[in-house]
């Protein structure tokens, strides 16, 4: 029989989306537009992106995943309905088979709504992957074998890192900073600093156009325009590449802290793998510039980020999905 496989990065901020054969068909944000008067879903994606900041009281675009787990069930729903339909396009003879990328430290109710959230979307079964394993099969880590290997996902709502040795996560935390949490302490810095109030997608401008995890001797400097806080006016003003390093240290050390934990509890066996090998970094958040020079420096062991990082966790799930007997001790639920 015919039957149609999706791999699914459920992301806080985006929303991946792979085909076995074709790749990733769908990179598109986690946001869903609601109508406050009858709460119909107008838009979902990059339409709804487009609403943040400039609806009226009628409509509500919020993002119905918080830290990587489902804070709208309604929305995501829609959201995961609106994805799968998407990447099927034309008619669906067949539901599919469907796999989504969870945060390691996911509970079982939590992972049960995102069952259930896929199953009433459409799917005619649904599998659940941890993010840390899925990374490390989009990152072409080869996961099963005997030999440790660490991997630091950096998403939207979550940092996730987590050794992995014979295809299971041998130690593991997920920690709640991610890019979100980046784009608000980059905003907050703003204006506390400057006296400036800027918006999130913004803060998210000003972290990929000139933002480092490490100081520079001449650092890069960007105009931004926004409202000052005391007359309510438009105003513009000139930040610096060490004003967002700034921003981020607190983040950043809860990382390598996290790191730190997880290489804590590691067996000397694989921890000695680890630093043989060095750490392979993936997600959004690990393309912001120098910061595995920075993990680097702080754990004293290599760190290199890996190719289409920003893709890792959705390949992985289509990768997963696609050879299901190889990666079933590495499947969390199924259904």
């Amino acid at each position: 029989m015919f039957i149609k496989k999706i791999g699914i990065d459920l992301g806080t901020t985006y929303t991946l989306v792979h085909l076995p054969k074709k790749g990733i068909v769908i990179n598109e944000p986690s946001v869903v537009a609601v109508s406050v008067t009858d709460k119909k879903i107008l838009a979902v994606g990059d339409e709804a992106k487009e609403m943040i900041g400039r609806t009226p009281e009628s409509i509500v675009a919020s993002r119905p995943l918080k830290d990587g787990v489902i804070a709208d069930y309604k929305a995501t729903e829609a959201m995961l309905r609106y994805f799968i339909n998407k990447a099927l396009g034309g008619i669906k003879l067949f539901r599919p088979e469907v796999m989504v990328a969870v945060p390691a430290g996911i509970t079982s109710t939590e992972r049960r709504a995102v069952i259930d959230a896929t199953i009433a979307a459409g799917a005619r079964a649904a599998y659940i992957i941890k993010e840390p394993i899925a990374a490390a099969i989009g990152a072409n880590i080869p996961i099963g074998t005997a030999s440790g290997h660490m991997i630091i996902d950096i998403g939207g709502g979550t940092s996730e890192i987590a050794v992995i040795s014979l295809g299971g996560i041998v130690a593991a935390k997920s920690v709640r900073i991610g890019g979100n949490r980046f784009d608000s302490a980059i905003s907050e810095f703003i204006r506390r600093k400057y006296g400036l109030a800027v918006g999130e997608r913004t803060a998210e401008n000003i972290k990929i156009e000139i933002g480092s995890a490490l100081y520079a001797e001449d650092p890069d400097m960007m105009d931004i325009r926004g409202r000052d806080m005391i007359s309510g006016l438009p105003k513009t003003v000139n930040i610096t590449s060490n004003d967002v390093t700034e921003a981020l240290q607190k983040d950043l050390e809860g990382i390598i802290q996290a790191v730190k934990e997880v290489l804590n509890q590691t067996p000397p066996e694989l921890s000695a793998d680890v630093i043989d090998k060095g750490i392979i970094m993936s997600g959004g958040g690990s393309l912001l510039r120098n910061i595995d020079q920075l993990i680097s420096r702080a754990i004293g062991v290599p760190v290199y980020v890996a190719d289409d990082s920003l893709l890792c966790v959705a390949k992985g799930t289509g990768i997963a999905l696609d050879n299901l007997e190889t990666y079933k001790r590495s499947i969390l639920a199924t259904r």
